[in-house]
C-alpha cells in the first residue's frame, strides 16, 4: 500500500472505512476508534510545534519583508473568508424560500454522540494552544528578522527539519489509516446519514458554493500566475481528500505544504503561508456556517436580514481563529456568536450543531484547498514587488 500515491491511499481508506463500518462487528470499529484517539491526540500535540516550526523560521528568513508578508497573507485570508460568507448569504437568501418551503423543524441528536469510543486513550496535551503558538511564532520570526541574528535562525531551521521528519515518517504514512477509521466510525454511527438525508438539499447547495468559490479563488491565482486554474485545483486534490477525512485544516498542513510547492510556489513562501492559512483562512467553513445558520433560522421562521447577518460574517472571520484545527471546532467557536448576534436558543443551537457536524469535513476540505490559491497569490504578489524594486534600482 505504501507504493501507492497519497491520493489513491486516501481514497482507498475512505472506501474501506465505509465498507468496514457497514459490515464489521462493533469491536473492530472500536479498534479503529482506539487508534484514531491515539493518533488524533498526537496530531493535537504536534500542531503547535508544526506552527512554530514552519512560521517562525519562515518569517525570520524573510528579513525586512516579513511584516509585510504577514500583513498581505492575513489580509487576503480575511478578505476571502468574508467574501465566502457574503456568497453564502446571497445564495441562501435567494434559494431557501423555494428550496426549504415545505421543511419543518425537526430535532436531531449530536452526531458525535453516536460514534464509538476507543477501548482506551492516552492523554497527549499540547504544550500550548494554537493562538499561543501563533503569537510565539510571530514574535520569534519578526524578532529574528529585526535583529538579523544567525544563531536562533539556525536553531529554528534545525527545529523545522525535526518537524519535517515527524511529518514525513509518522504523520503522512499513518493518515490513510486514520481516515479509514474515521469513516468506519461515522458509517456505523448512522446519525450522520440520517441528518444528511433530511438536509440533502442544503448540503448540495453548500457543496456547489464550495466548488464555485474554489473556482473563483483559483481563477484569480491562475490569472496572476498565468497557470491553468483547473490544473492547479487538480494538483490540490490530495489535500482536499485528506481534509475530508481528518476534518482538520491543521492536521492537513503536511499534505497542503507538499501540494502547494508542486504548484510552483517558492518553498519559503509555502512554509510561511500554509501553516498560517490553516489557522486564519476559513472560507469553506464560513460558507457552511452561514448556510447552516440561515437554514436553521428559516425553518424556525426567523427573518434572514442582511443587517443581522453581515456583522455575524465579519466576526466569524476573527472568532473561528480560536479553534479551526479541531474537528467541529468552527461551529463550537461560533456558538457564542450564534447566540449573541443571531439570537439562537437551545433548540436552534442543537439543530445547528447537528447540521454542521454532519458535513464539517467538506468545509474543511474547501478551506485547505483554498489555502493553495491564497499562497500562490501571495507568492506572485511578493515576486512582483521584488521585480518592481529591481527595475527601479536598475534604472
Amino acid at each position: 500500500m505504501r507504493k501507492l500515491g497519497l491520493l489513491p491511499r486516501i481514497l482507498l481508506g475512505i472506501v474501506l472505512g465505509i465498507v468496514i463500518g457497514s459490515i464489521a462487528p462493533e469491536w473492530i470499529v472500536k479498534l479503529f476508534a482506539t487508534f484514531n484517539g491515539l493518533f488524533g491526540n498526537f496530531l493535537g500535540f504536534a500542531i503547535p510545534l508544526i506552527i512554530i516550526g514552519f512560521i517562525a523560521p519562515g518569517i525570520g528568513s524573510m528579513g525586512k519583508g516579513a511584516g509585510k508578508l504577514l500583513g498581505l497573507t492575513t489580509a487576503l485570508a480575511y478578505g476571502s473568508t468574508v467574501l465566502a460568507g457574503l456568497l453564502a448569504y446571497s445564495a441562501a437568501k435567494s434559494i431557501y424560500p423555494s428550496l426549504l418551503a415545505n421543511q419543518t423543524s425537526q430535532s436531531f441528536e449530536n452526531p458525535e454522540e453516536a460514534l464509538l469510543k476507543g477501548f482506551f486513550t492516552v492523554d497527549m496535551p499540547p504544550i500550548m494552544g494554537v493562538m499561543t503558538a501563533l503569537l510565539i511564532a510571530f514574535t520569534l520570526g519578526l524578532g529574528m528578522a529585526a535583529i538579523k541574528g544567525d544563531a536562533l535562525q539556525k536553531g529554528m531551521n534545525e527545529f523545522r527539519s525535526i518537524i519535517e521528519l515527524v511529518i514525513e515518517k509518522i504523520i503522512i504514512p499513518l493518515l490513510p489509516l486514520h481516515i479509514l477509521g474515521i469513516f468506519a466510525n461515522m458509517t456505523q454511527g448512522g446519525q450522520v446519514s440520517a441528518i444528511m438525508s433530511v438536509f440533502a438539499k442544503v448540503f448540495v447547495m453548500i457543496l456547489l458554493l464550495h466548488l464555485f468559490f474554489l473556482i473563483f479563488q483559483y481563477t484569480a491565482a491562475g490569472t496572476l500566475r498565468k497557470q491553468n486554474p483547473f490544473v492547479m485545483m487538480k494538483g490540490m486534490l490530495p489535500a482536499y481528500f485528506t481534509a475530508l477525512g481528518t476534518q482538520s485544516s491543521a492536521s492537513t498542513i503536511p499534505v497542503t505544504l507538499e501540494r502547494t510547492k508542486k504548484l510552483g510556489v517558492r518553498e519559503r513562501i509555502s512554509d510561511f503561508s500554509v501553516p498560517l492559512l490553516a489557522t486564519i483562512h476559513l472560507s469553506g467553513s464560513t460558507i457552511t456556517l452561514v448556510s447552516c445558520a440561515m437554514a436553521v433560522m428559516f425553518i424556525q421562521g426567523e427573518a434572514l436580514q442582511f443587517s443581522q447577518l453581515f456583522p455575524f460574517i465579519l466576526m466569524l472571520g476573527v472568532t473561528m481563529i480560536a479553534a479551526p484545527g479541531v474537528p467541529g471546532g468552527a461551529v463550537m467557536a461560533a456558538l457564542g456568536l450564534l447566540e449573541s448576534m443571531l439570537g439562537f436558543g437551545p433548540t436552534m443551537t442543537s439543530l445547528m450543531i447537528a447540521l454542521y457536524l454532519a458535513q464539517d469535513s467538506f468545509g474543511t476540505a474547501c478551506n485547505v484547498t483554498g489555502d493553495g490559491a491564497i499562497t500562490s497569490i501571495v507568492d506572485k504578489l511578493t515576486n512582483k514587488k521584488k521585480a518592481e524594486i529591481s527595475n527601479v534600482k536598475a534604472s
